[in-house]
């Protein structure tokens, strides 16, 4: 015992005491921990495991780098997120510039830097101290004991990754056959007889994944698998066909246009009720249907964007990638040339899920260089090559606007003369998202962009009525937003709230399309009402096009007589049911009432 309470090793099992704590700050927080003894149990094996195999601390403990860096944004995450990371953040953060970071996070940047350069030299000294001391040597005769254990547990748990284990049953999910290109391939059943279910370890890799310190590293692999998953996943898919055509090639739309929104929330937009005069120019368009309770089951732009331009399903928006392609190859398979137009950042040095869609298109546009900071483009810049593809010769054209809408900071999203309320973030020199102090100003920067927006969207109206071309227009937000609402302290997206999920959307169209497809304005009136997902939009924007394909699903478009209403589901805790929830609190937390679904 004496050994242990010299300083230096008494720092060093502090330490190790502390990482092994981690999954237990969120309780600090007042948030609950799931299986917090189950997740002590594994860091002490996984402790065991890899004291063990090295034998001593100097040996290892290089290995607990990984959780010295991703410390400060775990505990960042646990503070204003509620969660730890996830592959979704490190996409995240492979995806994201520092510029981008540094504007997000105002002076905690700062903050979380200096913490970074504090872990590492944390690291380095208990890395020297591990050096210097020898009394943490395991040596006796214990130690092959546990290797041989080791070696058995590790057998047991290979063999019941190939042969399965008895009396664990599988149930199957139910199935949309509708979107399923081609049956997969049956592997065949494994002739080794399976492993006892007493023999299985009494916990799975992503249970190990949530514990610290050795747990972090298994994410780092996740993530990693996710990335290959991508990749793959956009080979394979470069032979997926709808098989679509033309419903009636002789009264084809000439042109559909789809604009994808950012940031943007329901209640903000005076067009559904807002007191504020938010869509001045909007609310003047007779054609314009406003759909009122259309909802996004994931808050974060790379994980909604997939459900909204292809048959995704939402439950499936956690897990990167999709087998198959979006709208644009079904709208190219009918005869349209298609465009995907951006105003937001470009791929980077990975392929993002939306960005391995966008390439379908026959002309892609990448128009910000700047990023999401203060010089990055306006939404305007899409003017010019919109007019382009209107002017192109092709006959019948899809074209696809991604904008940055209200994306942080929303003083960067308009230009002075749309500043119309005040006080706002104008002027404010690198404003902090999450500081409350500054509630007033990003509120009415907030609605100063959804009042660009409204000017933004009308300008694409406008120049779809030039002419007489039978023309349908859909805009459709990826999430909103939570604002400091009432007494709530959260801010931003990445929550569970309904400011979030609940997200604006409508459909336009020109007088000849309506003249042209008169059964498809009654029911886009008829279902304005309706409870709506964004797993209905590539169903609706391939029918306004009058796209058919074999095992189309018109029970999903909103544009059909078909329509059929579908279970909402909404990332919070689990799969909620949003239709069978509460709010909860000023934050309007959307809290199923009973048991969320798990998350896979």
């Amino acid at each position: 015992m004496r050994p242990l309470l010299r300083p230096a090793n008494l720092a060093l099992v502090l330490t190790y005491l502390v990482l092994s704590a981690v999954p237990l700050f969120p309780l600090a927080l007042g948030i609950p921990v799931a299986r917090p003894a189950q997740l002590a149990g594994i860091a002490v094996f996984a402790w065991i495991a890899v004291w063990a195999l090295f034998k001593r601390p100097a040996y290892f403990h290089w290995l607990l780098l990984p959780a010295f860096i991703a410390l400060p944004a775990e505990l960042y995450l646990y503070i204003y997120y509620g969660q730890g990371i996830s592959t979704h953040h490190l996409g995240i953060m492979a995806e994201t510039s520092p510029l981008e970071a540094l504007e997000f996070l105002g002076a905690r940047a700062w903050l979380l830097l200096g913490m970074m350069v504090g872990v590492v030299a944390w690291w380095a000294a208990t890395y020297r101290a591990a050096l210097a001391t020898r009394d943490f040597d395991w040596n006796d005769r214990s130690r092959p004991l546990v290797l041989a254990l080791l070696a058995v547990a590790a057998g047991l748990f290979a063999y019941g990754q190939k042969a399965g284990v008895s009396g664990a049953t599988l149930k199957p999910a139910a199935v949309d056959k509708s979107r399923l290109a081609a049956p997969a391939p049956l592997l065949p059943a494994s002739t080794l007889p399976r492993l006892p279910h007493w023999a299985q370890p009494p916990f799975d890799i992503k249970a190990f994944a949530q514990s610290w310190p050795f747990g972090v590293v298994a994410r780092g692999l996740d993530f990693y698998k996710e990335r290959v998953y991508l990749a793959d996943l956009h080979r394979k898919s470069a032979a997926f066909r709808f098989h679509a055509f033309q419903a009636d090639p002789a009264k084809a739309p000439d042109v559909i246009v789809m604009v994808l929104g950012e940031s943007s929330r329901f209640d903000r937009w005076s067009l559904n009720g807002y007191a504020r005069p938010t869509n001045p120019l909007l609310m003047q368009e007779p054609n314009l249907v406003a759909l009122r309770d259309l909802i996004t089951s994931v808050s974060a732009t790379r994980l909604s964007v997939p459900v909204i331009i292809s048959r995704k399903p939402a439950m499936q928006s956690l897990k990167d990638g999709f087998s198959e392609k979006s709208f644009l190859t079904a709208f190219k398979e009918a005869g349209y040339k298609t465009f995907w137009l951006s105003n937001q950042i470009s791929f980077g040095k990975f392929d993002t899920p939306v960005s391995v869609f966008a390439k379908e298109a026959d002309r892609v546009e990448f128009l910000n260089l700047g990023g999401f900071t203060d010089n990055s483009n306006y939404d305007e810049i899409l003017f010019q090559p919109f007019a382009r593809a209107l002017a192109d010769p092709a006959q019948k054209k899809l074209i696809v606007l991604h904008t940055l809408g209200s994306h942080w900071n929303y003083a960067h999203r308009y230009p002075a003369r749309f500043d119309q309320w005040k006080p706002s973030l104008v002027g404010v020199d690198k404003p902090v998202l999450t500081d409350a102090a500054v509630k007033p100003q990003l509120n009415n920067s907030y609605d100063n962009s959804i009042l660009y927006t409204d000017w933004f969207l009308a300008q694409l109206v406008g120049k779809l009525k030039t002419g007489d071309k039978a023309a349908a227009l859909m805009y459709v937000a990826d999430h909103g937003q939570t604002l400091f609402d009432g007494a709530c302290r959260q801010v931003f997206h990445g929550h569970n709230t309904q400011y979030e999920f609940h997200v604006p959307a409508f459909a336009w169209y020109s007088d000849a399309y309506g003249a042209r497809f008169p059964d498809k304005i009654v029911q886009l009136r008829a279902h304005r009402g309706a409870p709506l997902s964004t797993e209905n939009m590539f169903h609706t924007l391939v029918d306004l096009g009058d796209i058919r394909y074999p095992g189309d699903t018109l029970e999903r478009s909103i544009a059909s007589a078909q329509l059929v209403r579908h279970k909402r589901y909404v990332d919070s805790y689990g799969w909620a049911d949003y239709d069978n929830a509460t709010l909860r609190g000023d934050c309007r937390e959307v809290i199923d009432k009973g048991m969320p679904l798990p998350r896979k």
